[in-house]
């Protein structure tokens, strides 16, 4: 079952239900032999660990991965291995990633011929404007 490592974590440490081993930059969806039902109006995000990305390399394909509250398959975690010499062993029982839930809102998209001004007037500013 998913468990917090320390009381007032987000994340749910969630384990691998096999063993695999991940060859220099390969990848491999694990599985965790659990599956869920999030209830309506929540999502459950799939985050990889801090530690296996420092020490190892071995990440999340798509971080953070989705599960959607109607989902009721197995967790499988899309595990990424971006050391480039050593390959990465996976056991059973091995916790690869985290689940978080988090609650959802349903929006109502509406076109417009232009947006109004954000509070922080920063308009179309992406990527760096907040400096370095």
């Amino acid at each position: 079952m998913p468990v917090r490592a320390y009381a007032g974590d987000a994340g749910y440490d969630l384990t691998a239900a096999e063993e695999v081993v991940l060859a220099p930059g390969g990848r491999v969806a694990v599985g965790t032999g659990i599956a869920v039902a999030i209830p309506d109006g929540y999502a459950g995000l799939i985050l990889p660990r801090s530690g296996l990305a420092t020490r190892f390399g071995i990440s999340l394909v798509n971080a953070p991965g989705l599960v959607d509250s109607g989902y009721r398959g197995e967790l499988k975690i899309p595990l990424i291995n971006h050391d480039r010499e050593d390959a990465f062993e996976v056991k059973v029982g091995m916790r690869i990633a985290q689940l978080v839930l988090i609650r959802t809102v349903e929006a109502r998209f509406v076109a417009v011929e232009r947006l109004g001004e954000s509070a922080d007037g920063r308009g179309e500013e992406g990527f760096g404007s907040s400096g370095e």
